[in-house]
């Protein structure tokens, strides 16, 4: 089950949308209180229209979700337009708290089109309120709500489908819900050389997953007859991180580490480095394991 629906593994944004007479209040006055809107109101038979709708467009999905445009045909939807007095178009309006607080009329050149999305993004707080979403996102992750977290990350997307914290935190809400294929999916939509946290615990954790046995009583078996079985052990260690049980992991593979650090090319070492990632470098067990390593090594 996807925690935000079906459309998550390929964000659409709400940044540019056609309006209507009907959803003008929510799609300009309620959506205003929380991003600044732009209504640019046109007609297809509108020459400058042509020429202005490319410019303002360009500008608004530069402004990367600080700014919203809505786009209505005065043809269809007459009424507001009438509301506003408009007596030639192109004309656009700025909305900011649910009332116009700028505009213009006629087509200007990009330079002052992009000059007046900057200014408007600038009285909105500028990003949109990306920020706020992220840190609420995180908020919500790290206290369970694996829902919450969702929209949140969601709703940054929807502004700035590139955004790397909110992929990062995204994927690993979908990996925290058991749906590893997704969390997968989210983490292709990050550029190849994106640096985040969340981004390579989730990287971290796919490969213990993909890397594990799924049964660890065989190797339990080995070694309550040879408890210098190093091998057993180790496999016993990436099961039991696979299925979550990171601690225990991290206890046998310090054992390893404890009877020989350089056991088949220090491959305990390595492997608990990738359970600190997967945890988060800042998590707990991150923080123990990496003190109860140096004891091992520097005693």
């Amino acid at each position: 089950m996807s925690l935000i629906g079906e459309t998550t593994g390929k964000p659409a944004g709400d940044i540019i949308k056609d309006g209507t007479d009907a959803s003008f209040v929510a799609d300009v006055l309620e959506a205003s209180r929380i991003t600044p809107v732009i209504v640019d109101f046109w007609a297809t038979w509108c020459g400058p229209c042509r020429q202005l709708g490319p410019a303002l467009e360009k500008a608004v999905t530069a402004a990367k979700g600080a700014v919203k445009l809505v786009k209505i045909d005065i043809d269809k939807h007459p009424s507001f337009a009438g509301q506003l007095r408009v007596q030639s178009i192109p004309a656009v309006f700025a909305f900011v708290d649910g009332r116009p607080v700028d505009g213009f009329m006629g087509a200007l050149p990009d330079s002052q089109v992009k000059a007046f999305v900057d200014k408007l993004a600038q009285a909105g707080g500028g990003d949109g309120g990306v920020e706020e979403a992220l840190g609420i996102g995180r908020e919500s992750l790290e206290l369970g709500d694996l829902g919450g977290a969702a929209q949140a990350y969601a709703q940054v997307l929807q502004h700035d489908p590139g955004n790397v914290k909110a992929l990062g935190g995204l994927a690993k809400v979908y990996l925290a819900s058991g749906e590893p294929d997704r969390a997968r999916e989210i983490l292709e939509m990050a550029p190849a050389d994106a640096k985040d946290a969340d981004l390579d615990s989730v990287r971290a954790a796919l490969a213990l997953a993909a890397d594990a046995p799924s049964d660890v009583k065989q190797f339990q078996d080995r070694l309550a007859k040879d408890a210098a079985d190093h091998e057993a052990r180790f496999e016993l260690a990436k099961a039991l991180s696979a299925h979550g049980q990171m601690e225990q992991a991290v206890d046998e593979l310090l054992t390893i580490i404890a009877a020989d650090v350089e056991w088949n090319e220090q491959a305990a070492r390595k492997q608990l480095l990738t359970i600190f990632e997967a945890a988060g470098p800042t998590s707990e067990l991150a923080k123990q394991g990496r003190r109860r390593l140096s004891s091992i090594l520097f005693s």
